[in-house]
């Protein structure tokens, strides 16, 4: 699949979207799948991201958060079973290896493009996944350092569908 950085082709996919709203009472993780999402300068329509909102002021580095299912079936073969949208990312990749995403990097995503600005640290968020708990949340939080995904800034608004192409650009 994939074509080599820079060249225009397919490098990837979309392999699954997520969104949560604020609900009261809830927290944002995991987040559920969507068909397909609306990207804009803010973010993703209908996800709230409570520490990017709250914490961060509305940091539009940290419009979309995006992870490659390659990197979730590895924590998978490390025992730990998280699914799609476990994690807090709104989009879910195929055939991009995790570092290639490391910034500098703009993707076109369907129809929107996105430029890559920083790694998505570990946080105590993950505690609340039911088979991290409290017991395990040190251990889970240590086993994501590296590996949480990627935050963007949205380039230029547009819809993303599941199975769109992924292409990096120059």
């Amino acid at each position: 699949m994939n074509e080599g950085a820079g060249s225009g082709g397919i490098q990837g996919i979309v392999e699954a979207l997520h969104a949560k709203p604020r609900t009261p009472g809830e927290h944002g993780l995991p987040k559920p799948s969507v068909p397909l999402v609306s990207v804009r300068r803010g973010g993703v329509d209908g996800d709230y991201n409570v520490y990017r909102q709250e914490e961060k002021h509305g940091d539009l580095g940290m419009a979309v958060l995006l992870i490659p299912a390659e990197t979730l079936e590895g924590f998978r073969r490390d025992g730990w079973p998280v699914r799609p949208g476990d994690l807090g990312e709104n989009i879910t990749t195929r055939g991009i290896a995790y570092d290639a995403f490391a910034p500098p990097g703009t993707f076109e995503v369907g129809r929107a493009v996105l430029e890559i600005s920083k790694a998505c640290t570990p946080c105590d968020n993950l505690h609340l996944l039911p088979y991290v708990g409290a017991s395990r949340g040190a251990e889970f939080v240590r086993a994501a350092v590296g590996r949480r995904g990627w935050y963007a800034r949205v380039v230029r608004d547009g819809e993303i569908r599941v199975g769109d192409p992924i292409r990096r650009l120059e």
